[in-house]
């Protein structure tokens, strides 16, 4: 049995390029009021991710055969989603703690 070569980069592009996992993310770090909630954020918005993802290829929306294991997808979209939510809150709360009305 021959291994094949794994290229990892269509996962990367299909969590980074996510629409449904960067507005989960987004808007849950901007309205978490605590720092820790952006990894609830993350998970959830890598949750929202991979449905969204998995219904677009079951439909034929996206013609995509064949990227990866799903744990990797899961994975990089948490990682993604982290960022994106830790985006929205720092945004978000960057104005109350300088004094503003954020």
């Amino acid at each position: 049995m021959e291994l094949q070569p794994f290229d990892p980069w269509p996962i990367v592009l299909v969590a980074l390029l996510n629409p449904i996992s960067a507005v989960v993310a987004f808007v849950m770090g901007r309205t978490a009021d605590q720092w820790q909630k952006i990894i609830v954020a993350g998970f959830a918005a890598a949750l929202a991710g991979y449905v969204g993802v998995w219904f677009a290829t079951h439909f034929g929306f996206l013609p995509i055969k064949g990227i990866g294991q799903a744990t990797g997808v899961f994975m990089m979209q948490f990682v993604f989603g982290l960022i994106w939510a830790a985006i929205g809150y720092v945004f978000f709360h960057a104005g109350k703690r300088q004094g503003g009305t954020a």
